[in-house]
């Protein structure tokens, strides 16, 4: 459960919860403890800790690598263009740490979450946010005071209730539900099996019928048609239009989980909701764990916004950025770039020529204009002034509790909730389907969704209870990064070179 958004894990808790209703017990067992992985044990009757593990409850931090030293000792030309002093995405690119306007704002919405989660988790172990966060500000002390033994630290502040070895786990789940004579394991049914029995008697609402569509727009916003896992602005937008023309379909939700990208893709998607309502259909937003700058533009055209209190959001800017790189060439490769055009605009944006002057003032005014086109939607979807907006906008970033408070957001809830507003909207009733929505894949994603499938199966845990991720390896942290920053550089695909795209993930 490593990385997860709080709103995510809140669910789940949500559905711990529910079950605990039952009186069945709820046991809790890891090797190691980290922040989102605790949250989650911490709904349980018993937590149990490995006697040579640790509970590590970091916080929420933003931490960006900043390449300007960088960029600079390449003499790279990295051309950027932006509204708004707190559009924090493009500061790596022109500074070497973060500007004051950022940690004033990335210390705000994760100050909210952090609190919610002291809350959710000194509730469950029956202390107080204060004590629970007086004593991770003293873990360097409370490791001494237990002789660096952190199993026994983290029993000792009411942590974990039971310190055990893996054996000592399987014992107490053979105590509770009995031995499986063939692995000499507690008797368990994994979660992917546990679905797959269940089938149809799992759906809390009919097959057929009118229907609420779902649409799923999580990922970066792209430009063109994208597989799931990414929102394109022709292929999300061709989902919607397929509700739209769909005469069971009374009424649409569009689950947004997206800190935004392409400007452009991002426009293609709202129309087509805006279409949708100008045809009678009802349009409800549900915001997932981020639904910030274009996953806020896509949002607009709704009759109503449902978010979490801990959805990260807002981040009404955008930017556009036009690296080159002629002097490199140059300097180490003696490589130069020479022509003619018929025009001053013949070759003025190539990444191996220094951008022409002329253009930066036109693009600045490009920027400036695609921020006062953001600043109306917004303005017009809430009933707000251009003003107001832009008081709250300039790139900031709320969470979904300030952003409610705001005006930006309607109603503080969950998915499920949002569709029954959207239901109750389209006076459907108490029986109406849930139909989601779905590109068709292709025969090699359908081939590798399977095969993905059947690997969780075959290399999943076995013999165990829930289990919390251990320590993350500095390979894996370094691929990580790398997959991180290529998958961002890599999505900026907008015609235009517009972005609306939100600097807003936590570690």
């Amino acid at each position: 459960m490593s990385g997860s958004y709080l709103s995510k894990l809140q669910a789940l808790r949500a559905a711990i919860d529910d079950f605990k209703t039952s009186g069945k017990p709820v046991i809790a067992s890891a090797d190691f403890y980290l922040r989102d992985s605790y949250y989650l044990a911490s709904a349980a009757d018993e937590i149990y800790l490995h006697k040579l593990g640790v509970v590590l409850l970091d916080g929420y931090g933003r931490f960006r690598t900043y390449y300007k030293e960088g960029i600079d000792k390449l003499e790279l030309e990295w051309n950027v263009f932006k509204v708004g002093e707190y559009k924090s995405a493009v500061e790596p690119f022109l500074r070497n740490d973060m500007s004051d306007e950022a940690r004033e704002a990335n210390l705000e919405w994760m100050g909210d979450l952090w609190r919610s989660y002291l809350d959710d988790v000194a509730t469950a172990r029956g202390t107080t946010p204060e004590a629970l966060a007086g004593s991770i500000d003293r873990f360097d002390e409370l490791i001494e005071e237990n002789e660096g033994d952190t199993a026994q630290m983290a029993l000792a502040t009411g942590l974990v209730d039971h310190l055990a070895d893996r054996d000592g786990v399987r014992a107490r789940m053979i105590e509770l539900v009995g031995e499986d004579e063939d692995t000499h394991s507690f008797n368990q049914i994994h979660h992917s099996a546990y679905l797959e029995a269940m089938g149809d008697r799992a759906r809390r609402h009919p097959a057929k019928g009118d229907a609420v569509a779902v649409v799923v727009a999580k990922g970066s916003i792209l430009d063109g048609s994208h597989p799931p896992g990414t929102i394109g602005g022709d292929s999300t937008a061709a989902l919607i239009r397929d509700a739209r023309q769909d005469e069971t379909v009374k009424a649409i939700v569009l689950r947004v989980d997206s800190g935004g990208g392409s400007a452009f893709a991002s426009e293609v998607i709202r129309r087509e909701l805006q279409v949708a309502r100008e045809e009678g259909k009802k349009v409800v937003v549900s915001m997932g764990s981020v639904a910030a700058s274009g996953g806020y533009w896509i949002s607009t055209a709704s009759d109503e916004i449902w978010a979490n209190a801990n959805t990260i959001t807002g981040s009404i800017g955008i930017y556009g950025m036009i690296p080159t790189y002629q002097k490199p060439l140059q300097k180490y490769l003696g490589w130069r770039v020479d022509g003619v055009g018929t025009t001053w605009l013949a070759g003025a944006v190539r990444p191996d020529r220094a951008l022409e002057p002329r253009l930066r003032p036109a693009i600045q005014t490009m920027i400036e204009q695609g921020y006062r086109e953001f600043l109306s939607r917004v303005a017009e979807a809430r009933s707000m002034s251009v003003e107001e907006v832009d008081k709250i906008g300039r790139g900031r970033v709320w969470s979904g509790q300030d952003a409610h408070d705001m005006g930006l957001v309607d109603n503080l809830g969950g998915l499920e909730q949002a569709i029954a507003s959207a239901a109750a909207m389209a006076d459907m009733g108490e029986e109406y389907a849930v139909r989601y929505m779905e590109k068709e894949p292709s025969f090699g994603e359908k081939m590798a969704r399977e095969f993905l499938t059947r690997a969780g199966d075959w290399f999943g845990p076995a013999g165990t209870t829930i289990r919390g991720g251990g320590m993350p390896s500095i390979q894996s942290s370094l691929l990580e990064f790398v997959r991180r920053e290529t998958e961002m550089l890599s999505s900026l695909n907008d015609p235009n070179g517009v972005y609306a795209l939100c600097d807003c993930e936590v570690e």
